[in-house]
């Protein structure tokens, strides 16, 4: 099985120019975790997910999370998310994007997304330009048809 027969053709990416709140507003508008940003040529240069967004917003949370005596203050989290929402997705994204081609197997897909805690894998062609994505649903879905 390879990852041209299973992944997402219809996608939305985001520029690197774009602010993190309009990119705040496709998350929660397309219901994903995170978009592949491109350039003005669609190569992909970047990802930016949710987890990018709270990590520009309070830099030590997931740290934080470690402890048990951590209590979130919301209104902390609030005011830094205002503060960033102009900012440029290019400003705190994933860099580079961990990407993949058409002609992988999925199981090395499958691999990737474990091994560095990805939902989403942008799929490229030989010129870095998006063609897509894969995300563990379809992997699972591609795995289950198997029986």
């Amino acid at each position: 099985m390879k990852v041209k027969d299973f992944y997402i053709r219809d996608i939305t990416a985001v520029l690197e120019d774009e602010s993190v709140s309009r990119v705040l507003k496709i998350l929660s508008r397309q219901q994903v975790t995170g978009v592949p940003v491109i350039d003005e040529d669609y190569k992909v240069v970047g990802f930016i997910s949710e987890n990018d967004i709270i990590r520009a917003a309070l830099p030590s949370y997931f740290s934080l999370l470690q402890t048990a005596s951590f209590i979130p203050d919301l209104n902390q989290f609030v005011r830094n998310l205002k503060k960033i929402s102009n900012r440029a997705v290019s400003e705190i994204m994933t860099k580079p994007a961990i990407t993949i081609k058409e002609s992988t197997p999925l199981l090395h897909a499958a691999d990737l997304m474990i091994r560095h805690s990805l939902k989403i894998l942008p799929v490229v062609d030989e010129d870095d330009k998006l063609l897509g994505v894969i995300t563990r649903m379809k992997i699972l879905e591609a795995v289950s048809r198997e029986d």
